[in-house]
């Protein structure tokens, strides 16, 4: 067995110092900014909207779609630096685990603020935006790219990747919103789309920055 080479900055880099700030942002997303946007503008009752700010899709964009795009953007690199069925893989672990904590928290919240509970781990938007959306994002970008370097060709299979996961998220998600009453289909593809646009360019920047470090030569 040959002896790895030397630690390097870049070792350091990706090793340790990205991974610990992403855990950390990941942590003061519930844990602090959703807190104080909360409070700052209300979401209303989950129910029926009633109190709700005009400016409550901060909230969901500074908070939900923020961490959504970390749980996606994990299998979306990996599809494209790696493989499609990698990023397949990927997408069905972190889709599943964000799904059992989101569906999690949001009937606690509910129940805490609101006294009544949406059983949200039988909703199937939550199912398939997350589970189902997680394996297509992770195994479509990389099917697409197939290992690539093109930063076209990156950017390309990316942005196909997330806006057609976005598209079904959208679809998904307006479909209970319908049913429920609730729907706001301008609000809606504002919110589902925008996190994943802005996901399927950076990305493939970062994919394309960190394959070409020596971290993927070792």
């Amino acid at each position: 067995m040959t002896e790895p080479g030397k630690l390097t900055l870049n070792n350091i880099l990706w090793g340790f110092v990205i991974p610990l700030t992403i855990g950390i942002v990941i942590v003061l997303f519930p844990a602090v900014i959703r807190p104080a946007l909360d409070s700052w503008f209300p979401a209303g009752d989950p129910m029926t909207g009633a109190g709700a700010s005009p400016y409550a899709f901060l909230t969901v964009i500074f908070t939900h779609g923020i961490s959504l795009m970390i749980v996606l953007g994990v299998p979306l690199f990996l599809g494209m630096v790696w493989s499609k069925w990698a990023g397949g893989a990927a997408g069905f672990v972190m889709g599943t685990l964000y799904y059992i904590a989101f569906a999690g928290y949001n009937i606690q919240y509910s129940i805490i603020n609101y006294g009544s509970s949406l059983n949200l781990y039988a909703d199937p938007s939550f199912i398939g935006n997350y589970i189902v959306g997680g394996i297509l994002v992770g195994y479509i970008g990389g099917a697409l790219n197939n290992k690539s370097m093109s930063i076209k060709r990156m950017l390309g299979a990316g942005l196909t990747a997330t806006i057609t996961v976005g598209v079904f998220q959208f679809v998904l998600s307006s479909t209970i919103a319908f049913a429920a009453g609730m729907a706001d289909p301008g609000f809606l593809l504002f919110t589902t789309m925008l996190p994943m646009i802005i996901l399927g360019i950076l990305v493939p920047i970062i994919a394309r920055i960190s394959a070409g470090s020596e971290l993927w030569h070792m």
